[in-house]
């Protein structure tokens, strides 16, 4: 080979770091659908079905059980669908993304990348599936005949965004804790669950205790589930101040996760 071909070839340049970190994102966002959804039947389908049952069996132990046939001008079924699907979205985003590094342990431990991409697609692939579950879910129940104002995905959609920026803070740090804790993810389950009974999701706010009322409302998912219902069951998209105020703590919740994250990785392939 010609010596001046030969130092051409070598002079071409790496590829910009971001444009590497975007090709990177886009194939552990593959993989995380591949290996955990659709790479299987029983993968993708648990992912839609389990939800379902879910709301299946609160329907039937509310208004069987407990009679509670409707909330205000809502039925239970419209009432707790429209909030329950993205707390699991984001229940099922948080348990996944914090464990997701014991899975690329082997490239962590001999590339050098951005460990945090290996979360945002964790996470990102989890929750862009379970919308389109929630999108599903919404067109079942409008043909069940449930009155709800579909105009109000106008608001939805970037709620769900909202919801992402939270839980992927959330995330990183609790996939952080992980690598040195390992006892992190079996705390995890039974306290999200807690925190789904600590939230307006089976019930009105209306119906908590006045002195507990206002520990729960500032609960931030409690402000989701609120918004979600104004959208879709009372077609209410105005934006209210408090919406401000969501998306400060979510891009709070945001950097403190990374901030600790970073701080953290370094040490990442010692302990993974």
């Amino acid at each position: 080979m010609h010596p001046l071909a030969s130092a051409r070839r070598k002079a071409v340049p790496a590829p910009p770091a971001r444009a590497r970190d975007r090709a990177l994102f886009a194939n552990f966002f593959r993989r995380e659908l591949k290996t955990r959804y659709l790479g299987s039947v029983t993968g993708l389908a648990w992912a839609f079905i389990h939800p379902l049952v879910l709301l299946v069996v609160y329907h039937f132990v509310f208004t069987m059980i407990f009679r509670t046939e409707r909330f205000g001008n809502e039925s239970f079924l419209a009432f707790v669908a429209v909030a329950l699907w993205p707390w699991l979205a984001a229940q099922e985003g948080i348990q996944r993304g914090a464990t997701s590094l014991a899975g690329y342990a082997g490239l962590i431990r001999k590339v050098a990348f951005p460990h945090e991409l290996v979360v945002y697609a964790s996470v990102s692939a989890t929750l862009t599936l379970q919308f389109f579950g929630y999108l599903a879910v919404l067109a079942a129940l409008v043909a069940y005949g449930e009155p709800l104002h579909l105009e109000g995905l106008l608001l939805a959609i970037p709620l769900w965004g909202v919801l992402a920026i939270g839980i992927i803070g959330v995330t990183l740090f609790f996939a952080a804790l992980q690598v040195f804790v390992r006892d992190v993810e079996h705390v995890l389950m039974p306290s999200l669950m807690i925190l789904m009974y600590l939230t307006p999701i089976l019930y009105p706010l209306r119906l908590v205790p006045e002195a507990m009322r206002s520990w729960v409302a500032i609960n931030p998912f409690s402000w989701l589930v609120g918004r979600l219902r104004d959208a879709l069951l009372h077609g209410r998209l105005m934006p209210e101040w408090g919406d401000a105020v969501a998306v400060a703590v979510a891009a709070a919740l945001f950097f403190g996760g990374l901030w600790v994250f970073r701080r953290l990785s370094p040490h990442f392939e010692d302990f993974i």
